[in-house]
C-alpha cells in the first residue's frame, strides 16, 4: 500500500534487512511526536500571538475575507492556503520566537574551522555541538527588535530572515532540516483558518503565558484561556 504504516512495513535498509515491528513501532511513535505535538504547540502559540495583537488580528481576518469573498464557510484547498501570507509569517514569528524543539544537535564529521566576531575556531572531528534555535533566532543581529511580534519581518523589502543562512531555525537548517515543514504549515494554516473565519476571538490573560521550559517538547505553561464568539457575518 502507499500509506505510512505499509511503507514503514515494506520498506529494506541497506543490507536488504526488513524493519523489525519495534523498528516500525518506534518510527511510528516518531512520526506522531514530531508532525503532531510541535505542530499543535505552533498552533497554540500562534493563536495566541495574533489574539494578542489586535491590529494583526484584523488584517489576518482581512486577509481570510479578500481569499473567500462572501463564502467565509467555504472549504479549505492547497490554492487558497498558498494565498494567506500573513497568515503563513504569523505562524513563522511564533516559531521564531517560541520553537516547540529548543535544542538542536549534531556530531562534526570532520573538522569544521568557524570564525564569529573576527575570530576563528575549529571545532574538532567527533565532537558534538549544540545549537539553540531558541537563543539564535532573538539575536538582535539578525532580527530587528528581536523580542517583538512581527510578522512582517518576513515580508518583501524586509526578509530578515535572509540576512545569514542559517538566522531562521524554525524548522532546523542543513541536510538534517524537517522534513514535514510543509506540512506544517498547511497543518496549523488550516486549523487557524477555520479559526480565523468562523469565530471572533480574544485572550482572557492580558499577558502571554510563560514558556514551559522544563518540557522536552516546548509550550505554554499553564492553561491558556480564551474567549470565542461564533462570528455571524
Amino acid at each position: 500500500g502507499t500509506d505510512i504504516l505499509s511503507i514503514f512495513m515494506d520498506m529494506k535498509y541497506k543490507d536488504g534487512e526488513r524493519a523489525s515491528d519495534e523498528h516500525v513501532t518506534g518510527l511510528l511513535i516518531a512520526l506522531l511526536f514530531a508532525g503532531q505535538h510541535t505542530s499543535c504547540i505552533t498552533s497554540t502559540w500562534t493563536s495566541l500571538f495574533i489574539a494578542k495583537h489586535g491590529a494583526i488580528k484584523n488584517r489576518v481576518i482581512a486577509e481570510q475575507r479578500e481569499i473567500y469573498g462572501d463564502d467565509l464557510k467555504g472549504s479549505v484547498d492547497f490554492e487558497k492556503l498558498n494565498q494567506m501570507e500573513l497568515l503563513h509569517n504569523c505562524m513563522k514569528e511564533s516559531l521564531r520566537l517560541n520553537p516547540p524543539l529548543i535544542l538542536l544537535i549534531r556530531k562534526a564529521l570532520k573538522d569544521l574551522k568557524v570564525e564569529a566576531d573576527g575570530k576563528s575556531y575549529t571545532v574538532p572531528k567527533g565532537d558534538t555541538v549544540l545549537i539553540s534555535p531558541t537563543v539564535g533566532m532573538r539575536v538582535p543581529e539578525a532580527f530587528e527588535n528581536p523580542d517583538d511580534f512581527d510578522p512582517d519581518r518576513f515580508g518583501p523589502g524586509r526578509e530578515e530572515h535572509k540576512k545569514s543562512p542559517y538566522a531562521y531555525l524554525g524548522f532546523g537548517g542543513g541536510m538534517h532540516s524537517c522534513m514535514g515543514q510543509n506540512f506544517a504549515f498547511v497543518q496549523v494554516k488550516t486549523i487557524l483558518s477555520v479559526l480565523m473565519r468562523e469565530y471572533d476571538f480574544e485572550m482572557v490573560a492580558d499577558e502571554l503565558p510563560d514558556i514551559d521550559y522544563t518540557q522536552m517538547v516546548v509550550g505554554p505553561k499553564g492553561n491558556c484561556w480564551i474567549t470565542y464568539k461564533k462570528r455571524n457575518d
